[in-house]
């Protein structure tokens, strides 16, 4: 059975789509929240499918100097730093997404913030130093990526400008309508590349996609934005109804868009149980 994305391409294809595979944008999904069912990033990475995967979460910092944790739904974690690296050897962007649906985390000062960027760039990224764990060896993420669920908006455009002071390429998922509170100051330090646009978990939001992403698009034309979808209904059954007229209500009036970036796929669980990236 035809994927409904696949469905999706085939559709826009018979309507004058350009003569290359990925004339849609590039895809990106969400891994690590199913140990039992997603399968390992490697085998995300293998699919084909994906240009980026974006690791959730890491979710425990600034509550208690010093603590940090990620939470990887109990994936064995010593085996993710060879997959990083495989995924990257072909070709495929890997995200370490911060915050999230659950957890521990808050940046109440810029102190935090300072040690949050230090113990990021330490433990998953560039840097090295005595007495900060590396969860993934010597394995590097590519980027940060904002997924902030809970707390307050302070710091977390201090967060930004450390870490892009230090090279490290950073994006955000945002809540589909407009503006984001949490994430608003990060954004709007303009050094966050990417904007993956929820188009769930908001129902006011889901009855109108294409007036939400052009929001988004409109107020940061210097950022890519991209649709961030729901695999299947059992994630959330409006936001998953309002997708299947994705190409008639939002698609084709924004794929030809200066600053559209791609279609993110929340999460790998659900689209490798629905084959809604038709992958397979």
């Amino acid at each position: 059975m035809m994927s409904l994305l696949s469905l999706l391409l085939v559709v826009v294809s018979c309507l004058a789509a350009p003569a290359t595979a990925d004339w849609y944008g590039p895809l990106a999904v969400y891994w690590g929240r199913h140990k039992d069912y997603e399968g390992s990033l490697r085998e995300a990475c293998d699919t084909g499918r994906y240009n980026t995967v974006i690791i959730t979460f890491y979710s425990v910092f600034g509550y208690v100097k010093g603590r940090y944790g990620l939470d990887i739904s109990g994936h064995p974690v010593a085996a993710v730093g060879a997959d990083i690296k495989h995924c990257q050897s072909k070709g495929v962007q890997v995200l370490l997404s911060i915050g999230g649906q659950g957890g521990e985390y808050s940046l109440p000062s810029s102190q935090s913030a300072a040690d949050v960027a230090d113990n990021l760039w330490n433990a998953y990224l560039g840097g090295r130093r005595a007495g900060v764990p590396r969860p993934f060896g010597d394995a590097a993420v590519d980027g940060i990526d904002f997924f902030i669920d809970q707390g307050g908006a302070d710091h977390y455009d201090e967060l930004a400008r450390q870490l892009h002071g230090r090279g490290v390429a950073l994006t955000a998922t945002v809540r589909c309508s407009y503006p984001d509170s949490r994430l608003q100051k990060a954004l709007a330090t303009g050094l966050l590349g990417r904007i993956h646009v929820r188009i769930f978990g908001d129902n006011q939001c889901t009855m109108s996609p294409l007036d939400a992403w052009e929001k988004w698009a409109a107020a940061y034309p210097r950022s890519k934005v991209w649709l961030a979808l729901v695999a299947s209904w059992e994630q959330d059954e409006v936001g998953y109804m309002f997708q299947k007229d994705l190409y008639y209500g939002v698609l084709q009036f924004i794929l030809n868009k200066p600053n559209y970036g791609g279609i993110a796929i929340w999460d790998r669980y659900y689209d490798k149980k629905a084959n809604y990236s038709g992958e397979g």
